[in-house]
């Protein structure tokens, strides 16, 4: 073993680029592979933490004159029936919903020092029921550990206690919340890990009279959890609630509901949803990364197995004096795959560095798990054994074939250029560079996607728009008009109840037109929306000042609602009397691409509070306004209302680009290991070109002799090489061409399948597989050709 091993050291130091290449390579595949486990612990892992997860789970509805989906909200007596609808549910709790992301809106609040000062905070909060805190694992620090919260007490979490009160205990303190007055902290809990919908927030008591036998569907504003006594009684859950049901006035008598019981730990992977704005993940983007996980494993092993069957030319004489001299093959195999291993788990230890380095990098933000070796043990105790594993795959059939050959054969040719031997690397090589293709394929067509997103046009002004959170100041729009017009570089302002494209659903309104039930997305806005907004009229007129007179306003529908409903010009909505439709606009984008166009209408109404009111202004500058100077004075002007409320100020474009944060994320990390994957692929084609040139170097010397040129030799081996490459780009476009068929299903509107993306593919492996040939056999092909062949 000890002879063996010599001669591998005397191997390495003749070849210790390709080796070093070849160690490198499965470093890197070995980092990101743990950087992909960690991923997708965090999202398989969502909501687990929870006691008796597999008990939790959140009722559903699905109203078909209502919405397109499944609703996740109630009225405030239907979700309560639902609780004491059977004995197997052990617990029910409610939350308030809000038109904001994941659970709750934000608290504005004052705490006061001992000296009087007032210090302000912005803060996350959701309103809950007491029973919220029996449902869900709260690891209370301060306060009793059985919390019945009330009206005029609050909870908070750790983080957010010793910000407020330093390290004094919090509870019995006081924060002044607008609209509630002193709120006393009754318990502190231990901040939630990332990977929960269980915010680290403020909670706030649902009063126990607030709508208590409210029906009015437009009172849905609860979300209801449940905890049973076993998991498999959730189905006849919903069968004994449905027939039993008795819900007066609400809806209509003959709409056609179903009820839906989602485990906790599903919810993080549900499609879009109306009203739904939990955090989620998709099945099959997690897919994509195990195949991407398993590619690279695989192609890093790959390289290695060619790496050490290329050695048999150099190591076969040495194993079969071995063998010749009494030494048993099964220990010179276990020594050839020992060292395999040992190489391997090398390359795992530089791929902990490599983590850690990665972990402190802008990149890591694309990666929502703790990259911290304390939060991963299993993960990374498991890469370990992964590279021990691939050690000894990699390593057994080099070893096995070293040794599987007489000593007569040794001595007569090379093994190297055997056409047994120049197959086995070809089909290896072959592997790579399919899944390099594919690769890049797959993330070019991301970061279309990405871009058609957020560069098509929306049908509305995007440029130089400002957003500004008013729900502060939403009562003195026009003072605040007067004042952000008076700086020269503004043109106009204007308002909304929600900003556009900010999220993938709006509230609906279901009403009935000429006795037919219907639903659509309404989005009120000021009457001067859309002539700040550039928004057309297809037929009939815009907005008037006039039209916020009217009590139930006036609307403005897209072609789809026309289409889809028989709307007319200058007719009323049944329910809503007076709420004339005065125009049609064409099939804007108000919400995100993965949503298709719905029947949606603008509305300008006397009564903005019946929908929130105008939370946000529309602040639209000049071309050659100075974006620092608009700032100044939009903040200066904010002060002046209120100079402590942390006001929310962002161009329109950055709200755009919010909505797709996750895609992007998604694309980066598949460009991040697509590049790894390509490199690794890359150093397998080194490092082969490397022993093909050296064992063919007589060969080399021989057509010099012979009069060949330097550049018929590159040409020559550039031929072979190219041959290959084309059958994989043949196998791999197909492949790719379904995997983005089907990861382009997530969206509405996609970008269309541009044949130049296959072929830009196939010149970027290929510009790189010829320079990595070419570099190699224009080094050999320009040595002496008589010591070429006198080393040979």
């Amino acid at each position: 073993m000890l002879v063996i091993l010599r001669n591998l050291v005397s191997v390495a130091r003749r070849f210790r680029l390709a080796l070093t290449l070849n160690i490198l390579g499965l470093s890197v595949a070995f980092a990101a592979f743990m950087v992909i486990m960690i991923q997708l612990d965090y999202d398989y892992g969502f909501d687990k933490f929870h006691k008796d997860y597999d008990k939790i789970f959140r009722l559903e509805m699905y109203i078909p004159n209502l919405s397109p989906t499944r609703v996740p909200v109630f009225p405030r007596p239907l979700a309560e029936r639902f609780f004491e609808s059977s004995p197997h549910i052990v617990g029910g709790a409610l939350t308030t919903h809000a038109m904001s992301s994941f659970m709750g809106s934000e608290a504005y609040f004052y705490v006061e020092s001992n000296d009087g000062a007032r210090n302000y905070f912005k803060e996350k909060s959701v309103n809950v029921t007491p029973e919220f805190f029996e449902i869900f694992t709260f690891d209370f620090v301060e306060g009793s550990t059985n919390v019945y919260i009330a009206p005029e007490n609050v909870i908070i979490p750790l983080s957010l206690a010793r910000r407020l009160f330093g390290n004094e205990p919090a509870v019995g303190k006081q924060i002044v919340y607008g609209g509630r007055g002193n709120q006393t902290v009754l318990a502190v809990y231990r901040d939630f890990p990332k990977y929960t919908f269980v915010e680290n927030c403020l909670y706030f008591a649902i009063p126990p009279d607030e709508n208590k036998d409210n029906w009015d569907w437009h009172k849905m504003i609860y979300t209801a959890f449940i905890r049973i006594n076993d998991a498999s009684n959730a189905s006849s859950l919903i069968d004994n609630f449905s027939r039993n049901l008795d819900m007066p006035d609400f809806i209509s008598d003959d709409a056609d509901i179903e009820f839906y019981l989602t485990a906790l730990t599903d919810i993080h992977f549900l499609p879009d949803m109306q009203y739904d704005f939990l955090p989620r993940a998709s099945k099959q983007t997690l897919l994509i990364f195990i195949t991407i996980a398993i590619v690279i494993i695989a192609i890093a092993a790959i390289n290695f197995t060619n790496f050490s069957t290329a050695l048999t030319p150099m190591r076969i004489k040495s194993i079969n004096t071995q063998h010749v001299l009494g030494l048993r093959r099964s220990k010179i195999r276990f020594a050839l795959v020992f060292e395999a291993v040992s190489i391997c788990f090398a390359s795992y230890l530089v791929a902990l560095l490599l983590v850690d380095l990665f972990k402190n990098t802008p990149m890591a933000q694309l990666v929502d798990g703790d990259l911290a070796y304390a939060a991963n043990p299993f993960i990374f105790f498991g890469t370990a054994l992964v590279a021990i594993f691939t050690g000894i795959f990699a390593g057994l059939y080099p070893s096995r074939y070293m040794t599987s050959f007489e000593p007569a054969f040794v001595l007569k040719g090379s093994f190297a250029l055997s056409p047994k031997g120049r197959k086995l690397r070809n089909t290896l090589i072959s592997v790579q560079f399919v899944a390099s293709f594919a690769l890049i394929i797959g993330a070019l067509f991301m970061l279309l996607q990405n871009r058609f997103m957020q560069n098509s046009n929306l049908g509305y002004q995007k440029d130089n728009i400002i957003t500004v959170e008013m729900s502060r100041i939403r009562n003195n729009i026009d003072a605040f008009t007067n004042q952000i017009k008076a700086y020269s570089g503004v043109d106009d302002v204007t308002y909304g109840t929600w900003v556009l494209s900010s999220s993938d659903v709006y509230s609906r309104l279901g009403t009935q037109y000429r006795g037919e039930g219907i639903t659509f997305q309404v989005i009120p806005v000021h009457y001067t929306f859309f002539d700040v907004m550039g928004i057309e009229i297809t037929e009939g007129r815009s907005f008037r000042q006039e039209d916020e007179n009217a009590e139930y306003g006036v609307f403005v529908f897209n072609e789809s609602a026309r289409k889809q409903f028989g709307f007319d010009l200058n007719t009323s909505l049944d329910d809503w009397r007076g709420a004339e439709i005065i125009g049609f606009m064409p099939d804007i984008k108000v919400a995100s691409f993965r949503m298709a166009v719905e029947p949606t209408a603008f509305l300008v109404t006397s009564d903005y509070n019946r929908f929130g009111g105008l939370n946000y202004a529309y602040i639209k500058l000049n071309r050659g306004a100075r974006t620092r100077d608009a700032l100044s004075h939009i903040n200066a002007t904010l002060a002046g209302y209120d100079s402590d409320y942390p006001f929310e100020v962002h161009f329109f474009d950055e709200v755009i680009q919010r909505l797709y944060e996750k895609e992007r994320a998604l694309s980066s990390l598949i460009s991040l290991f697509s590049i790894l994957a390509i490199f690794i692929s890359i150093v397998g084609v080194f490092g082969l070109v490397v022993f093909d040139s050296e064992c063919r170097r007589k060969e080399i010397g021989i057509r010099k002799v012979l009069g060949a040129s330097t550049l018929e030799i590159i040409i020559m081996f550039n031929k072979a090489y190219f041959k290959i490459l084309f059958i994989c780009f043949v196998i791999a476009s197909p492949l790719a061409w379904y995997a983005v068929t089907r990861w382009l299903e997530n969206f509405a509107y996609k970008t269309p399948m541009y044949w130049w993306v296959y072929l830009l593919a196939l010149v970027a492996v290929g510009a790189i597989t010829v320079c990595t040939v070419t570099f190699q056999n224009w080094r050999v092909a320009n040595e002496d050709p008589v010591k070429s062949i006198k080393t040979e």
